[in-house]
């Protein structure tokens, strides 16, 4: 919600050229949510879901920080400051997402490499 929330504001904007960042954010976030509601992640084994949720967080961060400074600094309108600000509160967001996912994916690299020893010992 965040993301599409500042891809209208970068769209009544005069930063209007920063708006692609944000609607391509909403549209993998809206993607992995109907992923996981949908069970894909237990279809597709091969996909490692946490791994490409935890590169959406991060990348998600770093370029909304780096658009929001950008947004705040050279543009001087109304919808450019919101943007930059709605862009902070979703730096803050992912990177809080990021340390979430962090953790799960963690715990699901632990799982996937305690699964390949015990294979070889059974050999």
């Amino acid at each position: 919600v965040l993301s599409f929330i500042i891809f209208i504001c970068y769209i009544a904007s005069l930063a209007a050229s920063f708006m692609m960042a944000p609607l391509l954010e909403f549209l993998l976030a809206l993607f992995l949510f109907f992923a996981y509601a949908s069970k894909l992640n237990e279809k597709f084994k091969g996909v490692h879901w946490p791994l490409a949720d935890f590169l959406r967080c991060v990348t998600a961060a770093i370029i909304y920080f780096a658009i929001s400074i950008a947004a705040v600094s050279k543009y001087s309108d109304g919808a450019s400051k919101a943007a930059g600000v709605f862009g902070f509160a979703g730096t803050i967001v992912f990177a809080i997402d990021f340390y979430i996912t962090f953790n799960d994916l963690v715990t699901f690299l632990k799982q996937g490499s305690s699964d390949s020893p015990e294979g070889h010992k059974t050999e």
